[in-house]
C-alpha cells in the first residue's frame, strides 16, 4: 500500500507527480474522463433551419409541381372545413369580414384588394411573385369551393369541434407541403418567409405575429370572432414550423450540407 506523508502540511498541497504537472489540471480532468469511459465525446451542433427560399421552376418540377399542388388543394380544403366548423373564421376571413362592414365592396373583391395591398408589402422585403404566387390564386378559389360542395352544411357539435381541430392541422400541413415545394409562397406567406428571413426571427413567431394583428384589426372593425379563430392564430405558426423541416425540398448542394451536419 502507497504510503503518503505525514506531518507538515496537508496533503493536497505537495506538488503533483512530474509527468501529471506538465499537463492542465483541465485536460487531466478530459483526459481521465474519456479514458473511464472509452469512448470519445462528441458536440452536437444545432441543426440549421430548412431551406424555403424559392428556387428555378425547371429544378426537379416533376417533384416539385405535385407538391406545390398539393399543398395548394389542401390549403383550400382545409379553409373548407374551418367555414363548415362554423366556430370562428381565420384572422384573414375576420379582417375581410370586418372591412366589408364599412366598405361598399364584397367578401371576395376585398379579398384581392388586399391581396394586392400584400403583395407591394414584398418590394420593401425584396420577394417577387412568381410561379407559385399565381397558382395560390388560382388552386385555392377551386380546392376550397370544392371542400364547401363535398362538405355537410350542418353538422353536430362534436362534427363541428372536429372539423375545426381537421382543418386547423391539415391547413398547418398545407403550408409546410407548398412553401416547402420552394416555387413561391402565396400572398400572405410570401409575406411571412420575407419577415422572417429579414428580421432573423423564426417562421413561428412572424406567423402568429401576422395572424394576430390580422385578427386584431378584424375584431375592431366588427368582424365575428369565436374560439377558432383564437385557436388558428395561435397554433397554425407552430405547427407550419413543425411539419416544415419534412416538407421542405433541398437540392443536390443543400443535402449534402444537412447530411454532414446530421453526423457531426
Amino acid at each position: 500500500m502507497q504510503q503518503y506523508p505525514t506531518g507538515g502540511a496537508p496533503y493536497d498541497s505537495y506538488a503533483p507527480a512530474p509527468a501529471a504537472a506538465s499537463q492542465p489540471a483541465a485536460q487531466r480532468l478530459l483526459g481521465s474522463r474519456i479514458r473511464r469511459s472509452g469512448r470519445k465525446s462528441r458536440i452536437k451542433r444545432p441543426a440549421a433551419p430548412p431551406p424555403i427560399g424559392p428556387l428555378p421552376l425547371g429544378e426537379r418540377p416533376l417533384v416539385r409541381l405535385p407538391r406545390l399542388f398539393a399543398g395548394l388543394a389542401l390549403y383550400g380544403f382545409s379553409l373548407a372545413l374551418l367555414v363548415r366548423a362554423a366556430l370562428g373564421a381565420n384572422p384573414w376571413s375576420v379582417l375581410y369580414e370586418g372591412l366589408a362592414r364599412h366598405t361598399a365592396l364584397s367578401f371576395g373583391a376585398i379579398s384581392a384588394v388586399l391581396g394586392v395591398l400584400v403583395l407591394l408589402l414584398w418590394v420593401p422585403l425584396r420577394q417577387r411573385p412568381t410561379f407559385g404566387t399565381l397558382a395560390n390564386i388560382v388552386v385555392l378559389a377551386c380546392s376550397s369551393d370544392l371542400g364547401l360542395w363535398l362538405l355537410p352544411a350542418e353538422v353536430g357539435t362534436a362534427g363541428r369541434v372536429g372539423l375545426l381541430v381537421a382543418g386547423v392541422a391539415l391547413n398547418a400541413l398545407a403550408v409546410a407541403v407548398y412553401v416547402g415545394a420552394r416555387c413561391g409562397p402565396g400572398p400572405r406567406d410570401g409575406l411571412m418567409t420575407g419577415l422572417a428571413a429579414r428580421t432573423g426571427r423564426s417562421l413561428r413567431a412572424v406567423r402568429t405575429g401576422i395572424e394576430l394583428t390580422v385578427l386584431a384589426l378584424g375584431w375592431l372593425l366588427g368582424g365575428s370572432v369565436g374560439p377558432g379563430t383564437v385557436l388558428y392564430a395561435l397554433a397554425v405558426g407552430p405547427l407550419t414550423q413543425l411539419a416544415l423541416p419534412w416538407c421542405a425540398y433541398r437540392s443536390a448542394t443543400e443535402r449534402a450540407p444537412a447530411r454532414a451536419a446530421g453526423t457531426a
